[in-house]
């Protein structure tokens, strides 16, 4: 049995994500991966079952990537405006640290082709209900459905992300700054508030 080498399962993870990003799932042959790669397409079985072992264990790493980065000194006690404020910056920082990254974990959650049976609830999820049912029980929140919470608190945090990337917004140019992003955040705050 080879030994496996860090570096090649490095590469291989990383040319995985940029062949997805830019050519989506079906672009993905473990062939074609091999050759971008520069190894045989033998050596990427060392690291992975098959193609969807491959899928499955680049979206968890990005997953378990992000979810660090979110709760970066963020505490389910936090007042909830603080903790927002938080975790909007936390997340932004991590998208724009990992861009290919943040890319793929948009394309993997919305592909209908990818068994997600692998993906287990986290202690991220427990911390983030955790701290918007304090934030509730203390007033701070209006007590909303579960998805309205989500489409208010951080639907217009990644349109302005999407924006972002695409660097345009309605034909005009646009670049993301902290700035904006609080300019936002205010407006989302009032929205939530009881």
């Amino acid at each position: 049995m080879r030994v496996k080498d860090e570096n090649k399962e490095l590469t291989i993870r990383e040319k995985a994500i940029e062949m997805i990003v830019k050519e989506g799932f079906d672009g993905l042959s473990m062939q074609k991966l091999a050759k971008e790669a520069n190894i045989s397409a033998s050596t990427i079985y060392i690291y992975f079952k098959n193609r969807e072992d491959l899928l499955n264990q680049l979206y968890l790493s990005v997953w378990e990537k992000f979810e660090r980065d979110a709760l970066t000194g963020f505490s389910a006690d936090m007042s909830f405006e603080e903790g927002l404020w938080l975790q909007w910056k936390n997340r932004f920082k991590n998208i724009c640290q990992n861009p290919l990254e943040y890319q793929f974990s948009e394309q993997f959650r919305n592909s209908p082709l990818i068994n997600h049976k692998d993906i287990k609830p986290s202690v991220f999820r427990k911390v983030m209900n955790d701290f918007v049912d304090n934030a509730v029980k203390k007033g701070e929140l209006v007590d909303v459905p579960a998805e309205q919470y989500w489409a208010v608190a951080y639907g217009p945090f990644y349109t302005l992300v999407k924006f972002h990337f695409e660097n345009t917004m309605a034909g005009k140019p646009f670049t993301l700054t902290e700035q904006k992003l609080k300019q936002l955040f205010r407006l989302v705050i009032k929205s939530l508030r009881p």
